[in-house]
């Protein structure tokens, strides 16, 4: 089981509080994470969902999260990870989950594109639901 160095995880109530609670280069590479996802998501709503931090837009886009040895990026989506797989062979990933290190980081250029892939599928889904109750 993978732990969080988060001590109380149901005290932290915002994404800032979250990051306080990290050891110094995780918050940081969890900060540039963070800011990159605001850029190729400006409308999305920021939220702590599962005691992570979390992106919404027509329902949740992403999660990050820190843990002992790694951090996570929580694409939630094995399409988008099926579709950017030659990208993303340097890093592990499973079940719609990218791992990376502090001193090994996503490229800001590809967290944009899986961001921006998770709007179009969340889009996608949110006009289907929109169609099938006019039915």
């Amino acid at each position: 089981m993978q732990q969080y160095f988060v001590m109380d995880k149901n005290k932290c109530k915002t994404v800032d509080e979250y990051m306080m609670c990290l050891p110094v280069e995780f918050s940081i590479a969890l900060e540039k994470l963070r800011h990159t996802i605001k850029q190729a998501a400006p409308n999305a709503e920021e939220v702590i969902s599962y005691q992570i931090p979390a992106f919404k837009q027509n329902g949740v886009l992403v999660y990050y999260a820190a843990f002992t040895k790694h951090c996570s990026f929580f694409v939630a989506s094995n399409a988008v990870l099926e579709k950017y797989a030659n990208e993303l062979a340097p890093y592990q990933t499973s079940k719609g989950t990218i791992q990376f290190t502090p001193n090994k980081p996503l490229p800001t250029a590809l967290i944009k594109k899986l961001v921006k892939e998770r709007i179009k599928e969340n889009e996608a889904k949110a006009k289907a639901r929109l169609e099938k109750k006019r039915k």
